[in-house]
C-alpha cells in the first residue's frame, strides 16, 4: 500500500479543489460526503488500497456538447447540453435533465455525485448520473421547448440507453419535455424501450412518478418524527418551491393532519396563516402547470395571504421545514432563525438545498434533519420501478406502487439510523442522519467496486 493512501480529509479536499477549479457546488457536495465517509473508512484497509473515495468523485465521464435550435422568429440559438456519469457499479446510469439558465458543469456535477449515493439508498440497481442545458424553457412557446428538446436528444441518444443510462426530468423538465425527447429518441432509433422515466401513462410511465418525490420526503420526515415519539399530525410546515416536488409534498402533510404556511417561487414566498388546503394546492398546480403564472398572484385569490417580495420563508414560525426548490436556498442564518422559532425537523425535498454552515446549525441544534439524498429519494425510486416496469412490459396500480414507496422510505431511514446513530439525547435516540445516508450509501456503491477490481 502507497503511502498516499492514508491522507487525511484535508488533504483530500484540497486534492479535489486542485482537479475541478471554480467548481463550488461540485467541490461542496464531495466535502459533505467526505468528513463522514473518512472517519468510517479510517480501519478499513481495503478501501484505501482500492482508492475508493477518490474514484467515486472522479465521474466516469462528462459529455458536454452543443444543442442548436430555431426559434419562433427564425433565429438560430444556440446552448450547451451535458451529460455527468458518475458511477455505474451497481447499475445503468440515472439521474435527471435540468433545464435552466444557471445549469453548470459544477451543479451537474454536484447532482450526479449526490444522485450515485442517493440511487444506492433505494436498494435498487442504479448508478449515478445527471445531465442538462442552460436552456431556459420559461416563457418559451411549445413548439421552441420541442425543437429544442428534439435537438438536445440528437445528441444525447448516443450516450444513454435501458441497459446504459436512463435519464428523467428534473427542474425546467417535466412531462412535456420528457415527451418531446422521448419521441425524438423513437424517431431516430426506430426503437421504443424504457431509455427515460417520467413518461406519460399513456406511453409507458408509472403510476405514482408525479408525487413520488414530494411524498417520499413527507413519508421520510414521518419516520423521523415517529423514531423520535413524535407525528406530522397538528404541526405547522415551512415549504419553499411551487413546482411538482412542492405542490406534492404540501399534499401530503395536509392529508396527514399538518398545516402548510408557505410556498415560493424564484421572485418570492406567500405566507398564508390560515393553511394552505388541498384546494388551494390546487390552484397552485393549475398556476404552475397550465399557465405557467408566479406564486405572487396567490394572494390576488387569498387575500389573507401575504406575499414577500425576494424573500424565502425561513423566518416563519413552524414546527417543521421542507425545502424543495433548489440547492443552497437555506444559509446559516437561515437555519438559525428556523431553530429560534422552534422548527424540530427539517426534510430536504431539493438536492442539497442547505449550506454546510446551515446544516452545521441543524446538527449542533441536535434537530431531526433529513439530507436530500435520503429525504428526496422516493423519486428515483419509483423512476427506478418505471424501469422495471418497462423491462417487463407490465402496468402496476397506484395502489401498490403507494406501498412500495411508503416501504422504500422506511427502509432508507432505517439505513440512516443504522449508520447515524449517536447515543442518546433526553432518553431518545440520536441520530445524525447526513451521516447514516453518507455512509450507507457510500458502503454499497463502494463494496461492488473492489468486487471489480481496479477498473
Amino acid at each position: 500500500m502507497a503511502v498516499s493512501d492514508h491522507v487525511d480529509l484535508s488533504t483530500f479536499m484540497e486534492g479535489v479543489k486542485k482537479r475541478n477549479p471554480g467548481q463550488t457546488e461540485f467541490v461542496q457536495a464531495v466535502q459533505e460526503v467526505s468528513q463522514d465517509v473518512f472517519e468510517f473508512i479510517d480501519d478499513k484497509e481495503e478501501y484505501h488500497e482500492a482508492q475508493i473515495l477518490r474514484r467515486i468523485a472522479e465521474p466516469d465521464r462528462v459529455v458536454s456538447f452543443r444543442v442548436c435550435w430555431e426559434d419562433d422568429n427564425h433565429n438560430i440559438r444556440v446552448q450547451r447540453g451535458w451529460r455527468v456519469q458518475n458511477n455505474n457499479a451497481i447499475g445503468p446510469y440515472k439521474g435527471g435533465i435540468r433545464f435552466h439558465p444557471t445549469v453548470t458543469e459544477s451543479i451537474l456535477k454536484f447532482l450526479a455525485f449526490e444522485q450515485t449515493f442517493k440511487n444506492s439508498l433505494t436498494g435498487l440497481p442504479m448508478g449515478g448520473a445527471k445531465g442538462g442545458s442552460n436552456f431556459n424553457p420559461s416563457g418559451k412557446s411549445d413548439s421552441e421547448v420541442m425543437r429544442f428538446c428534439q435537438s438536445f436528444m440528437t445528441e444525447l441518444y448516443r450516450h444513454i440507453g435501458p441497459d446504459t443510462d436512463v435519464p428523467a426530468g428534473d427542474i425546467g423538465v417535466g412531462s412535456r419535455e420528457i415527451g418531446y425527447m422521448f419521441g425524438q429518441y423513437k424517431r431516430i432509433t426506430n426503437r421504443w424501450e424504457g431509455v427515460l422515466t417520467g413518461k406519460a401513462i399513456e406511453y409507458g410511465g408509472s403510476q405514482m412518478r408525479p408525487e413520488a418525490t414530494g411524498y417520499g420526503a413527507v413519508y421520510f420526515l414521518q419516520n423521523m418524527l415517529q423514531h423520535a415519539g413524535e407525528d406530522i399530525e397538528g404541526k405547522t410546515a415551512l415549504i419553499s418551491g411551487s413546482g411538482n416536488v412542492a405542490t406534492h409534498a404540501a399534499e401530503k402533510i395536509t392529508q396527514l393532519g399538518g398545516k402548510v404556511l408557505t410556498m415560493s417561487d424564484s421572485d418570492g414566498f406567500v405566507h398564508d396563516p390560515d393553511g394552505i388546503d388541498q384546494e388551494k394546492i390546487d390552484w397552485i398546480k393549475r398556476l404552475k402547470n397550465e399557465r405557467r403564472g408566479r406564486i405572487s398572484e396567490y394572494v390576488d385569490h387569498f387575500t389573507d395571504a401575504t406575499f414577500h417580495q425576494g424573500k424565502r420563508p425561513w423566518n416563519v414560525s413552524a414546527d417543521l421545514a421542507l425545502p424543495c426548490a433548489t440547492q443552497n436556498e437555506l444559509n446559516e442564518d437561515e437555519a438559525k432563525a428556523l431553530v429560534t422559532d422552534g422548527v424540530i425537523a427539517v426534510s430536504e425535498g431539493a438536492n442539497m438545498p442547505t449550506t454546510l454552515e446551515g446544516v452545521k446549525v441543524f446538527q449542533d441544534a441536535k434537530i431531526m434533519y433529513g439530507p436530500g439524498k435520503a429525504a428526496n429519494a422516493g423519486g428515483v425510486a419509483v423512476s427506478g420501478l418505471e424501469m422495471s416496469q418497462n423491462s417487463e412490459r407490465i402496468s402496476w396500480n397506484q395502489e401498490k406502487l403507494g406501498d412500495m414507496l411508503t416501504n422504500l422510505m422506511e427502509d432508507i431511514h432505517d439505513k440512516c439510523v443504522e449508520y447515524g446513530e449517536e447515543g442518546k439525547r433526553d432518553g431518545q435516540p440520536s441520530i445524525n442522519y447526513v451521516k447514516g445516508a453518507n455512509i450507507a450509501g457510500f458502503k454499497k456503491v463502494a463494496d461492488a467496486m473492489l468486487a471489480f477490481g481496479v477498473v
